[in-house]
């Protein structure tokens, strides 16, 4: 015999925290917010800052597992291309001289983070920690600002260039804002893009595109290499594909 249908079994219970108050919601209503949550883009961050040391890997490792804690995935150069040391040596090995090894590894890296910067991310964090941003990084900011990423600047170093305050054309890139500790950079982020709205596509010069291609296939190939000496051919057929031009 059918059991009479309650009206609460139409319903499911909800905890709500802090309070750990109890809220009834209709059944279909988990449905439509597990579909709201797999509509959601994941945002990627291009993390950008100084990485000469061991204590600023450190740093910047901390930034990037904070933003992915937070809910957004992200670009670490370090941890998600490949090192300067490592390639240089396989080029060696690979009879390649080491002034000709160096500007091949420069190239690779100059697409490869003009790719992320521009294609394969949404936004660019800025660590500017030590005497100076660094330089590499405040490049990759400027390229992100100007194809209208979203941009957030993090300092907890006291030392500064103009009278307590930084130069107002880096400040500038991040509005003249910046957050001082690792935990506000997510946070930022999660306001920057709950305000954001939708922008239109902006039209990048040829000599930029030009990087692009090279950048989308080498990121494509650090997928699935086992080392770096796997991409040492990759790298210097990409070179003499640029040095030939496109393809007609």
């Amino acid at each position: 015999m059918r059991r009479p249908k309650n009206p609460r079994d139409d319903r499911i219970e909800l905890s709500i925290s802090p309070n750990h108050q109890r809220q009834l919601l209709p059944a279909g209503t988990r449905h439509t917010l597990a579909a709201g949550r797999k509509r959601e883009k994941v945002r990627r961050i291009y993390c950008a800052g100084p990485l000469f040391n061991r204590v600023e890997q450190g740093e910047m490792a901390d930034i990037a597992r904070t933003l992915e804690e937070a809910g957004f995935s992200t670009f670490l150069p370090h941890r998600d291309s490949f090192l300067f040391e490592e390639m240089h040596r396989e080029f060696l090995r690979g009879g390649y001289d080491s002034s000709e090894a160096t500007g091949l590894i420069q190239q690779a890296i100059f697409w490869l983070d003009v790719y992320e910067v521009l294609s394969g991310c949404q936004g660019l964090v800025l660590n500017m920690n030590g005497r100076v941003p660094d330089e590499g990084a405040v490049a990759e900011c400027a390229m992100a600002w100007m194809a209208g990423k979203l941009i957030v600047l993090y300092k907890s170093d006291s030392r500064s260039l103009i009278h307590g305050s930084d130069n107002s054309l880096v400040l500038g890139l991040g509005s003249f804002a910046r957050v001082s500790t690792i935990p506000e950079i997510a946070f930022a982020f999660k306001q920057l893009f709950r305000r954001s709205r939708p922008s239109p596509k902006v039209s990048l010069p040829r000599m930029v595109k030009s990087a692009l291609e090279p950048g989308r296939r080498l990121e494509k190939r650090l997928a699935t290499c086992s080392s770096p000496a796997d991409l040492v051919p990759v790298i210097v057929s990409l070179a003499r594909q640029m040095r030939r031009g496109p393809s007609r």
